[in-house]
């Protein structure tokens, strides 16, 4: 009776963790191309949060991953907040901006600043 019991509590526990991992990410839907994908899709979710004065974007893969950016003032909308691996970002001219790390690309809904680079 006692191992009967454990098991189903295991299996419980299994069940609990499969329906978290399975919850959609929080946030709002913006679009990403990853891994090297050529094409967009509205499969990452972003979220905003302050840590002192910075203000940072939380972006989230359906599978989990995540990608932290912090917001700056200078022209370029964002860069990477932590990882090995910098973002460079461009404005398109629809005025997106266009967030690349490593294989991954991300596009924020944002507006250019009038004295922001042009790309």
């Amino acid at each position: 009776m006692r191992g009967r019991f454990f098991l189903m509590l295991g299996a419980c526990a299994v069940l609990s963790a499969c329906s978290q991992a399975e919850e959609k990410p929080q946030g709002r839907v913006i679009d990403c191309a990853l891994a090297g994908a050529a094409k967009f899709t509205p499969d990452c979710f972003v979220q905003d949060s302050r840590s002192g004065d910075q203000h940072l974007l939380t972006v989230r893969h359906k599978d989990g991953a995540f990608r932290r950016f912090q917001m700056v003032d200078d022209g370029r909308g964002v860069i990477a907040a932590d990882g090995a691996d910098e973002a460079s970002a461009k404005w398109t001219a629809e005025g997106v901006l266009e967030v690349t790390v490593a294989g991954d690309r991300y596009r924020f809904p944002a507006r250019m600043k009038d004295d922001a680079p042009q790309s």
